[in-house]
């Protein structure tokens, strides 16, 4: 399929996404999340795909909503455009996001970012949320991720003042999984995906969700979650080959039944 705003690529069993509005930094309006969104659901469903990356350049992931299209809305019309339902169908997607991050993270860029499931971020990466600084507030899950990732007070810091931190302050925060030099960000975040991809893909999705319950259910509930999801995979075909290949000392041959 073809995109004007989104590059999209299949590497191995790798699906590549790429924010692709370079000259005004990747500043993410209706058209693109929407074909984000779809390329994402599509990846999701293609069996041949079992990790996703997303990414956009060295110099912005993407520096924030495209204030253009905001600026000349009305607010009901911005209402009536529904422009957060689009979001929400991320937050479905079963296979991992690796985000692959550099320079401009900010505002909806950043809470693009926090959808993904884990984060190699580049030197360079500046992160923020500094909607405060134009009179409205995050509307994508900025005040409510970003609380979950880094805590109450760093995240009422971050959001009242609208100053963005480093990529060094961002790992200390254990907003990013990784820091690394800005010309090995992408590579790293590929090296990651590929990990990932050899493992048991069932197993991969189903852990996946049961970790994102430990933020959305009580701790009972979760771990009733849990044990369901084990007993579901007690019963794939992947465990029966991955234990019998531990048995025979080989790399197990997983096909995600």
């Amino acid at each position: 399929m073809t995109y004007e705003y989104i590059k999209a690529e299949c590497v191995d069993s790798i699906g590549i996404i790429t924010l692709n509005r370079p000259k005004i930094l990747n500043a993410l309006n209706l058209q693109l999340m929407n074909e984000l969104v779809s390329e994402l659901e599509r990846m999701d469903q293609d069996p041949a795909i079992r990790v996703i990356v997303l990414t956009g350049n060295d110099k912005a992931f993407a520096a924030g909503a495209d204030i253009n299209e905001m600026a000349e809305a009305s607010a009901m019309e911005i209402l009536k455009r529904d422009q957060f339902a689009v979001w929400d169908r991320i937050s479905l997607i079963s296979k991992p996001i690796i985000g692959a991050v550099s320079g401009f993270v900010l505002g909806g860029g950043c809470e693009l970012m926090m959808n993904c499931d884990m984060i190699i971020a580049s030197e360079t990466t500046v992160i923020g949320q500094p909607e405060i600084k134009l009179g409205v507030m995050p509307g994508a899950g900025g005040t409510q991720r970003l609380t979950r990732a880094v805590g109450l007070n760093k995240a009422m810091e971050m959001l009242l003042t609208g100053e963005p931190i480093s990529a060094k302050e961002a790992l200390r925060y254990r907003l990013v999984n990784l820091v690394v030099p800005v010309e090995a960000y992408y590579q790293e975040a590929l090296k990651l995906a590929k990990q990932i991809s050899e493992q048991a893909p069932l197993a991969v999705q189903v852990i996946k969700k049961s970790v994102h319950k430990a933020d959305n259910l009580p701790l009972a509930d979760a771990l009733d979650y849990e044990r369901n999801g084990f007993y579901l995979l007690m019963a794939s075909e992947d465990r029966k080959e991955g234990m019998q290949a531990f048995l025979e000392k080989r790399k197990p041959r997983f096909s995600g039944k």
